[in-house]
Formats: structure tokens, sequence, C-alpha cells
């Protein structure tokens, strides 16, 4: 990939680009105060050990839509933010456990998805250029003894087998200080882990068997909220409407009237913020499961009708998440537009394209767009047949460029950098209400 291709950034194809220009342009002129609230923000209520934010710039609009704790996607960011990652893994550890020299990594168990697999080895090449020895335990009942495997990258992982003694997990000849989680605990918390002594990062709490979306993007309002009066905008630049619904199962149809009343109510209020500001768009809204990640259980909808009027394949899909996980509680969500295309429209291969910020501790330390060539503006990028193109944010994520417009690459990399630390503040927030 060339360098040039390195550093492209998808056109923002919209007329109704007025209302980001002026957030940007906010942000920019007030940089040195958001820098400062949010220093302020960090002593009261440390970040998580490490996240990455999904993203959506539809022009009129810039607001997270998913925040993970469990990060994969590591090998998908260039490789020039390495130093970066380094510094900020080794401050991350620096703030939990200073005397930290052994890690165990704990990965997701699917070791056929080699997508995941390259990630993992990325992430352990990272903490071991931070200075720490570490090693791969998986929870796999069925991993006996080390298994290596070799990856089309020409790198490789080592599979260990955890085992338990008294109140400490290790591995042979291995005694770890710190244990870090690449597992989101879908399927709930492992016995093995209960209650060991060992740090654990991040808290098995915060696994999707325990946390849902709809407690995260409650406290995201209130911080969107704060922000916005720092910088003079109006929140919903930067905040997705969102409802919520327990007790349903797609399969009896069961939670019908719920879905609809809510969806009715999202499509209104999102109408009336677009009327407000001349949005001349179809308002949608998402309706995804309130717990879990890997873009399953996820729908479009126009209208209250399509949300409850499923096919059987459709219930079926939206029935259960990752690990076949029953979803039983689903958020609805304001759908935000993604007007970012990558590719050149002139050969034919324009694609949409929403940008997902990763960082340790409180530092952006990068990113890449998510690209689909099957998937339009008002769909779930999060899906088979994504590609990942890798943005050089190691410089300009964090330091804005005042020289030039507010919508140029630096300035629009700051501005994704600002809304992904809002929603790592929410999540800091939501972790430390476990404590």
């Amino acid at each position: 990939m060339s360098v040039k291709h390195l550093h492209a950034v998808p056109h923002l194809t919209t007329a109704l680009s007025g209302p980001l220009h002026d957030i940007e342009s906010h942000l920019l002129d007030r940089q040195p105060a958001i820098e400062s609230w949010f220093r302020s923000q960090w002593l009261q209520t440390p970040a998580p050990f490490y996240a990455s934010v999904d993203l959506r710039n539809a022009g009129f609009k810039l607001a997270p839509v998913d925040t993970n704790l469990f990060p994969a996607g590591f090998n998908n960011l260039n490789p020039t933010f390495m130093p970066l990652c380094v510094q900020a893994i080794q401050a991350a550890m620096e703030h939990v456990c200073p005397k930290a020299i052994k890690v165990m990594l704990i990965p997701e168990s699917h070791t056929r998805n080699q997508f995941y697999l390259e990630s993992l080895a990325t992430l352990r090449e990272i903490i071991h250029t931070a200075g720490f020895e570490v090693r791969i335990g998986s929870l796999r009942e069925d991993l006996d003894s080390a298994q290596k495997i070799d990856l089309p990258s020409g790198k490789s992982v080592l599979l260990e087998p955890v085992r338990r003694e008294g109140d400490r997990i290790k591995l042979e000849d291995f005694d770890p200080c710190v244990i870090l989680l690449n597992n989101d605990l879908s399927a709930g918390l492992p016995d093995i882990i209960d209650g060991i002594e060992q740090k654990i990062l991040p808290p098995p709490l915060m696994g999707w068997s325990n946390r849902l979306k709809s407690e995260h993007f409650a406290l995201y309002r209130k911080v969107a909220l704060e922000f916005s009066e720092i910088i003079d905008i109006d929140p919903w630049f930067i905040d997705p409407l969102f409802r919520n619904c327990g007790e349903i199962n797609f399969m009896k149809r069961e939670g019908a009237d719920c879905l609809r009343k809510n969806v009715n109510r999202l499509l209104t209020d999102i109408q009336k913020k677009y009327d407000e500001y001349n949005i001349d768009k179809p308002p949608f809204v998402i309706i995804k499961a309130d717990a879990g990640t890997y873009g399953m259980g996820i729908m479009t909808v126009h209208s209250a009708e399509e949300a409850v009027e499923l096919n059987r394949k459709q219930r079926t899909r939206m029935s259960a998440s990752k690990g076949g996980q029953d979803v039983t509680q689903v958020i609805m969500q304001e759908g935000v537009y993604t007007f970012e295309t990558w590719g050149d429209d002139r050969n034919g291969d324009q694609a949409v394209a929403e940008p997902v910020v990763y960082m340790v501790d409180h530092f952006v330390v990068g990113g890449f767009y998510r690209v689909h060539t099957d998937r339009g503006t008002n769909e779930n990028l999060n899906a088979p047949g994504m590609h990942f193109e890798p943005l050089a944010f190691a410089e300009t994520c964090n330091v804005p460029d005042t020289s030039k417009a507010p919508d140029a690459n630096p300035n629009r990399f700051y501005a994704y950098g600002v809304i992904a630390r809002l929603a790592l503040l929410a999540a800091a927030r939501e972790y430390a209400e476990y404590q």
C-alpha cells in the first residue's frame, strides 16, 4: 500500500455539511479549553485501559454509534502508530499496576477467525515492545497444551491453556502480575477467572454479559451535554437519540408493542431536529441488541411497521447475538447517515465509509475507515464484506492545524478524536459505577 493511499481520506459527499463545519470550527477555536476540560475529567475519572469507537459522519452530525471496551482490529492500524501505541500502553500500565512485568493476554476463543488472530498478534507485539513479558492464555476448554497458529501475515500466536492455583491464574512457568482481557465475555464470566487476586483489565463486569449499550449512551448523553456547553452547540449534533426495550423475543413476536411505540417516538423526535435544521433526508432508526458486538442482531428501519413486520429470516437474524446468546433487550438508536465515501466514483468503485478511532488509556493512538461496497449510507457497515483502510492519525488526531480549513484532514481527524474521547469518558463513568 502506498504512502499516498495511507494518507487518503474519504470525501464528504453531502451539501449538508454546514453544521459540521460549524462544529469543527468550534472545536478549533476552543481547542485549549477542550484539552483542559478533558485533562480535568481524566483526573476525576480515569479512562478504561483501551477502547475503540465507531463514528458516523453525516455532514450535519458527527456522533459515536458504538463503544467497544475489548477492541480487536489492531492489525488494521497504520504501522506508524506503533510508537504512539507503545507509549500509551506504558502509561496505562503505570496507572493501574506500576510494578507490572508479566502480562497475560486472554483472547476470544474463536481461533478460526484469522482476522481476529492477526489483531491479537499485533496487540501482543505492542505490549511486548512496551517492555512487558506477555503470553497468551486461552480459555478454550478443548486446549490441553500450547498451540502455535501461523498467520498469513507471517506472524504467529502461541495459545496456552490457563490453569488456576488458589486465587491466581497462571500458564506453565508464568505467573502474571496483570491480566489483560481481549474477550468481551458475551457468554458470561468464566469460573476460572472469577474472584482472582490479580488485576484484570478491563474489569470483567464491563463485559457484554453485564453491560448494556443503553446505559453507556445514557451516560454519553450527560457527557455530550456538558461538553456542548463548553463549545456552545446543540448537543444533538454529537449525540444520537435512543430508546430501549426489554423483554423482547423476536421469534415469538413478543415485545412488538414496545418496539412500535418507541420507534414511532424516535422517528418523530429525529424529524423534529431535521425540520429545525432544514435537513431534507428521511429519518431512520437502527435496532440492535442492547449487549454484544460483531455487528450481529442489527437492522435499519424507516417506520414502526418495518420493525414489527419481520419475516422468519429477519426474526432469526435478530434473535441471537455473538456466541448464540439470545437477544432479549434491544436499543433503538437514531440512525446517523454516513456521507463519507471511499474510492473513485469515476471508476464506479466508490463505497460508503465510517471512521473507527482507537484509544489506549486516554490517548488517541490511531484509527481506520471501515469501508463496505455493498452497503448504503443508512446501513450498518460492520458486516461481512467490509474492509479497512488505515489512516495516518498519529500526528493529526491530537493536534489540529488552525492554518487549514475546518474540514481539512488534520482538523477532521481532530474532530474524530474529540468525539471518540467523549465516548471514552462515558465508558470511564460506566467503569466508575462498577467500583
